[in-house]
């Protein structure tokens, strides 16, 4: 496992990305993308795309990596569609194992009831006190640098 990337991820997300950010930006150099290209690509996954709370910004990120990773880029490969689809089934699966769900709402422990604002929080000690989010980047980058090692070696 590559512990640097993990780090970068945690670091980023504490400078103030998104959870989906930290997690790809920690990683894009692996796939030709600048900074700046990776922070676009996933900016508007966080707080469970575009914090309306539904699946977990950082488990989007680990998506978008699989995508690059995996993805299938002819339209009629059913074969590689398929492959893309279990591996990011895998790691939902893992994470959900770790974190009890990959739905950001669940993570925060929201209700229903909760209202949904597009206003991004200021960080402050107190928004990183009562979040779980800074362990949902680490967890991401740990379970698809794991995977990607996988990956690599043929093994999956």
């Amino acid at each position: 496992m590559d512990e640097e990337r993990i780090e970068k991820a945690v670091e980023l997300f504490k400078s103030g990305y998104n959870c989906s950010q930290s997690v790809v930006a920690a990683f894009a150099d692996m796939y030709g993308f600048s900074q700046e290209q990776a922070l676009r690509i996933a900016s508007s996954f966080g707080g469970g795309i575009g914090r309306m709370r539904e699946t977990c910004g950082a488990a989007c990120g680990m998506f978008i990596l699989a995508g690059l990773e995996t993805g299938s880029v002819d339209a009629k490969d059913r074969e590689g569609k398929s492959r893309n689809y279990r591996i990011v089934q895998e790691l939902a699966a893992e994470f959900k194992a770790e974190n009890g769900s990959i739905r950001c709402a669940d993570l925060l422990g929201l209700n229903k009831d909760s209202k949904i604002s597009h206003e991004a929080e200021r960080r402050t000690d107190a928004y990183y006190a009562k979040r779980p989010c800074v362990k949902m980047v680490e967890v991401a980058a740990r379970i698809w640098s794991k995977k990607l090692s996988e990956i690599r070696q043929g093994s999956i």
